[in-house]
């Protein structure tokens, strides 16, 4: 028999990381993996961590080992992989165990898997973890979900792995079933709008006003010393003034101008859209992998179209107040998503609560989220983050710079999609009357769908000159 707390199935870079993490803190744990071989290499990695590790060569072993209520966490894909695995281990298991999905999973894979649970009396946790690799060894960032059984008997391992915030776990029990995994993606969706953001910054530098990388992370790091503070300005910094080992050039000059993806930022566009919500920055920036990728037809563009113009780059102080306009305007979206899922799912999600948890551990940390959290604590006209007193004040102070540093991209040929999408929602949002009276007036003309007018109740239709 064992005496581990938790047991994780999965040995893979996140799995491995995690379960030192755990016996680093004096977590006793069970660990087993897919490849029996991948255990006593494991436990050899370990070091003096192994006398907190129970290794077991198969899944059946180590679950008959536990003592109950057993606690198993998944680090496997959480696809057909996930799924097929509780095929297998629901006759392994007992009424008040808990299976945990610690991958990113659809959000409607965990709803489902926690109502099939829910039919065995067994218990299905979505644990969205962030921080890479460095985060599940070190502390990383935990959103879960489930039942108030599963979170009872997970709380006190993960309370004791989290990344602190001033001695604060960043961990949260945010609600039932999907509700860790969505909040998961959305934290993914604004990670997308932020690095396009600091790249297309970046970009003009580079590219419009030829500045030097290692000349742009001096002022990346600058930046990181200010109201910008965050990991990813951080590692922007010393990623511009990294050298290439085998050229000696800068480590940014040669990498593939094509960025990859995992699909969570599709997936937070994909779900603001069924939710009747606009996320146009993580649309911006889905969309900006998609064109990086095209390299052959961008070649032949190059060659086909007009290039772009010379940029009159605009100042320091108004790049660095156009990246806080957009980095605002990026969460305002993902909180907004967020807000109407809660109410849509009937989670009650706590939009505070969700800001504190990823001031430390994840890859959005940042210093605006101190804001964020606070900012949730008081007024909140609409329930609109960008309409909160701190926000708005934020925002007065950087859009007027938002809008030089679109003005002068767009002038000169540039693409600066995220930049330009925060700032078209912003300004979207502040007419109390826009022109969508014209869109409503042509589904009327040629579809007769109606409309509702301003000094009479009820559906119209418009006397049309046909």
């Amino acid at each position: 028999m064992s005496d581990a707390k938790i047991a994780i199935y999965g040995l893979g870079t996140m799995g491995s990381a995690l379960a030192l993490n755990m016996a680093e803190k004096g977590v006793k744990i069970a660990v087993s993996n897919r490849s029996s071989d991948a255990v006593p290499t494991f436990l050899d990695e370990a070091g003096e961590l192994a006398v907190q590790i129970d290794g077991f060569d198969t899944l059946e072993a180590m679950i008959d080992a536990l003592p109950s209520p057993r606690t198993i966490l998944f680090m496997i894909p959480s696809t057909g992989p996930m799924d097929d695995m509780m095929d297998h281990v629901i006759p392994l298991l007992s009424p008040g165990d808990t299976v945990i999905d610690a991958g990113n999973a659809d959000f409607h894979a965990t709803r489902a898997r926690s109502a099939r649970l829910s039919e065995h009396d067994l218990h299905f946790v979505g644990m969205g973890v962030s921080g890479g690799e460095e985060g599940a060894r070190t502390g990383p960032s935990m959103m879960v979900s489930g039942t108030a059984h599963s979170w009872e008997q997970l709380q006190p391992v993960a309370e004791a792995i989290a990344a602190k915030f001033d001695g604060v776990p960043c961990v949260a029990h945010l609600g039932p079933d999907g509700a860790g995994h969505f909040v998961k993606m959305v934290h993914n969706g604004i990670e997308y709008a932020d690095m396009q953001a600091i790249s297309e910054v970046y970009g003009l530098m580079r590219y419009g006003a030829g500045e030097a990388p290692e000349t742009i992370g001096a002022r990346f790091a600058c930046w990181n010393a200010g109201p910008l503070k965050s990991f990813l300005t951080e590692i922007t910094a010393k990623i511009l003034t990294s050298t290439d080992d085998h050229t000696g050039q800068p480590m940014i000059d040669v990498i593939v101008d094509s960025a990859g993806q995992k699909g969570t930022g599709r997936w937070t566009v994909i779900e603001a859209l069924k939710l009747g919500q606009s996320a146009s920055t993580i649309e911006a920036a889905v969309g900006a992998r998609i064109w990086s990728s095209q390299r052959d037809r961008r070649a032949a563009g190059a060659t086909l179209l007009d290039g772009p113009g010379l940029l009159d780059l605009p100042s320091d102080e108004d790049l660095e107040a156009a990246l806080m306009a957009a980095r605002i305007l990026g969460h305002a979206q993902g909180f907004d998503v967020m807000q109407t899922a809660s109410e849509d799912y009937d989670w009650a999600l706590d939009m505070g609560q969700i800001a504190r948890i990823w001031r430390a551990g994840c890859i959005i940390r940042s210093a605006l989220l101190d804001d964020i959290s606070e900012a949730y604590e008081g007024d909140m006209p609409e329930r609109s983050l960008m309409l909160a007193p701190a926000m708005r004040a934020r925002l007065a102070d950087a859009v007027p710079a938002l809008r030089r540093v679109v003005g002068a991209a767009v002038a000169s040929g540039y693409p600066v999609p995220v930049l330009s999408a925060a700032l078209a929602w912003h300004d979207s949002m502040r007419q109390a009357r826009g022109s969508a009276s014209m869109i409503q007036a042509q589904r009327d003309f040629f579809g007769h769908h109606g409309f509702a007018r301003l000094d009479d109740a009820g559906q119209h239709h418009g006397s049309w000159t046909r």
